[in-house]
């Protein structure tokens, strides 16, 4: 058979009405199988993969063999809303055998409280590597980003008569040497380095923990974690849903953090900036992050007061609708275009972006300004 026939017939299912007449063998039968399990529509949804936890941890044995991770990681989501595996998860042979990331953190941090004790050593590893894979490949972005805005944001162009180093400052001067007078007129002078204040910038994140920030949660606490570890920097991780609490004890351990998240519940955005607002000790030298779809079940015309009321203090507030890589978030557009009309930009970021977001917020640079040289859309009223 034709390759293209035989992805159609993959992809069709088999059924009478897919067309392409097409049998399957060998490997690509086993395949047809796991994807029947999950996507045949005609099967009893009570059925499926059934109940049993080792016919689980077969098919996702079975999966991992058959196709690439990143069609495993959706084959994993789909199973979980589509077969109800979320009660299998608690098993721990059921989760040594899934293919862990970020989506699967977000479901065990959402049954954290469900999970058995016989279960939750194996659920803290599996949180772990994903968190430590996370770690790898954006702690040195981050760093680099965050500690050169530091650097450039302490550098003055005119250092105090003792910091001039005067040798590179020559060097730096020659083309301005004057022969008749035998020396070098400096146009500019260039400084020994100062060291950066103990705490030059409080950066506070603030967490929505409703069900669907899920994903946001996992990459900000690893981001936070990562900035804690700059020593020039002061930073506080706050977590709310109808309720606020103050995760910062736990910051330079991002699974401990994790598990202290309450993934689920209400939104009371108001309450938790009333909380950030309290923390903040040094307005102009802070930059508030707040992570949210922006889904209010509290107080709107206050909690809107309160974002203008940190903005007129100093603080550099930003609101990140989502931190993803799921693609278009679903937030409240209203309340998305009111924050921006008081300055205060709105809008989706990918993990891959944010350390350079946050290097421009460092530096106090406009926010908006630098999502759109960076091509992300700013969030519209009524879409």
């Amino acid at each position: 058979m034709s390759e293209r026939l035989r992805r159609w017939r993959m992809m069709l299912g088999g059924q009478d009405a897919d067309g392409t007449g097409v049998s399957l063998s060998g490997a690509d039968t086993r395949r047809d199988a796991t994807l029947e399990a999950l996507y045949d529509k005609e099967k009893d949804r009570r059925g499926g993969l059934g109940g049993s936890s080792p016919r689980v941890a077969r098919w996702l044995g079975d999966i991992r063999g058959y196709f690439p991770s990143s069609v495993v990681q959706v084959m994993q989501r789909d199973a979980m809303e589509r077969l109800g595996l979320r009660q299998l998860l608690l098993e721990p042979e059921m989760l040594e055998s899934v293919q862990p990331d970020v989506h699967l953190v977000g479901t065990l941090l959402s049954l954290n409280r469900a999970i058995p004790e016989r279960s939750r050593e194996t659920a803290r590893a599996v949180v772990r590597k994903v968190v430590e894979d996370l770690e790898k490949r954006l702690a040195q972005p981050t760093r680099q980003a965050v500690g050169g805005a530091l650097h450039r944001a302490n550098r003055t162009n005119r250092p105090r008569h003792g910091d001039i180093d005067w040798n590179r400052t020559i060097l730096a001067n020659l083309k301005h040497y004057q022969p008749e007078q035998r020396t070098v007129v400096p146009e500019r002078l260039v400084g020994f380095g100062r060291r950066l204040p103990s705490v030059s910038r409080q950066i506070v994140l603030c967490l929505d923990q409703s069900g669907s920030m899920a994903a946001s949660v996992v990459y900000a606490s690893v981001f936070g974690a990562v900035l804690a570890s700059i020593r020039s920097l002061r930073t506080q991780v706050i977590a709310f849903d109808t309720a606020v609490a103050d995760l910062t004890e736990s910051v330079s351990d991002p699974v401990e953090l994790l598990f202290g998240v309450q993934l689920g519940g209400g939104t009371d955005i108001n309450a938790a900036l009333a909380y950030c607002q309290s923390r903040i000790d040094a307005p102009r030298d802070t930059v508030l992050v707040l992570i949210s779809d922006l889904f209010e079940g509290g107080d709107e015309a206050e909690m809107l007061q309160r974002a203008q009321a940190l903005k007129a203090d100093g603080v550099q507030v930003v609101c990140l609708l989502a931190l993803s890589d799921d693609g278009a978030p679903a937030y409240d557009h209203d309340n998305a275009a009111a924050l921006a009309a008081l300055g205060i930009p709105a809008f989706a970021c990918t993990p891959d972006k944010f350390p350079d977001l946050m290097a421009a917020a460092v530096q106090r640079q406009d926010v908006g300004a630098w999502a759109a040289a960076n091509d992300i859309p700013a969030a519209a009223a009524g879409e």
